[in-house]
């Protein structure tokens, strides 16, 4: 049997932290899964795309909550326009029909989100930033639907391509996106399914320990210390026993797929701001 490219590729000797991130993300989809990308989402685009190139043929992706099933070609300057849908299988209406299938409790179990502020408890923010909420410091663009997100049942992907402490938070300024509000049982008491799964950053993959819900740092990035994570975050992880794993690299395979058929064009390095 002749090998298989995108199983038997050896770890990249040449990758970034964004091939890296979208690595990551593409491990959490799995044939069968049913998974949405929202606004300004290169990384989790190039995630969805590497992940049915490679592991997951027949995941199920409906681009920028309009088509079903797209077929891009490599990825465009908009990941929430036509150009990404184009050629979908189906068009989804996003200000009705999508919303009937996202409160259906079958359909569309995972949504890869952004927040401006996230908190120890997988609160997230993308509302308001200091003062009061009718005169905040900051005005953010809104929710967008993730608020429907935290409620619905979904599991929650979140990716930050820029981990500071102004991110990543003790306590949001408001809750855009209920995480597991004030940890333990709390979300479960509140009769709310799904939540928060895992935290992708440019230094670390970070989940939720399982009783008290607290972020938990769960591999760091090669090249990258402990102390430059704690330093970044605005509270203290919970720390795995044993020591903290290193995140695996990228493989070869799916470098090459990132940068000759997914992104040529480097879209993704938008997300990243520039220093």
């Amino acid at each position: 049997m002749a090998p298989d490219p995108h199983l038997d590729s050896p770890p990249a000797g040449d990758w970034t932290v964004d091939e890296l991130m979208i690595a990551v993300l593409a491990s959490c989809f799995e044939d069968g899964d049913q998974a949405c990308n929202g606004m300004a989402s290169f990384l989790p685009v190039a995630a969805l795309q590497l992940a049915k190139l490679t592991h997951a043929p027949d995941l199920v992706w409906l681009a920028g909550a309009v088509g079903l099933e797209p077929r891009p070609g490599p990825i465009p300057a908009s990941t929430l326009e036509a150009p990404l849908w184009r050629d979908a299988l189906m068009y989804v209406e996003q200000y009705g029909d999508f919303w009937t299938l996202a409160l259906n409790g079958r359909w569309l179990q995972k949504f890869c989100v952004g927040a401006a502020q996230l908190d120890r408890f997988g609160n997230a923010n993308n509302s308001v930033i200091g003062g009061d909420f009718h005169a905040p410091k900051v005005r953010l663009p809104g929710t967008a639907g993730l608020a429907d997100m935290g409620s619905l049942g979904k599991q929650l992907y979140y990716w930050n391509p820029n981990h500071n402490p102004r991110s990543l938070v003790e306590t949001v300024d408001f809750v855009s996106c209920a995480g597991y509000l004030g940890g333990g049982d709390e979300r479960e008491r509140l009769g709310l399914t799904g939540g928060p799964e895992l935290v992708v950053t440019n230094l670390c993959v970070m989940d939720f320990e399982p009783d008290s819900k607290h972020m938990r740092l769960r591999s760091v990035h090669p090249d990258v210390t402990l102390e430059q994570v704690l330093d970044a975050t605005g509270y203290e992880p919970v720390l795995p026993p044993g020591g903290v794993p290193v995140t695996p690299k990228p493989t070869a395979e799916q470098v090459r797929l990132i940068r000759e058929v997914i992104d040529p064009h480097g879209m993704r390095h938008r997300e990243f701001r520039r220093r």
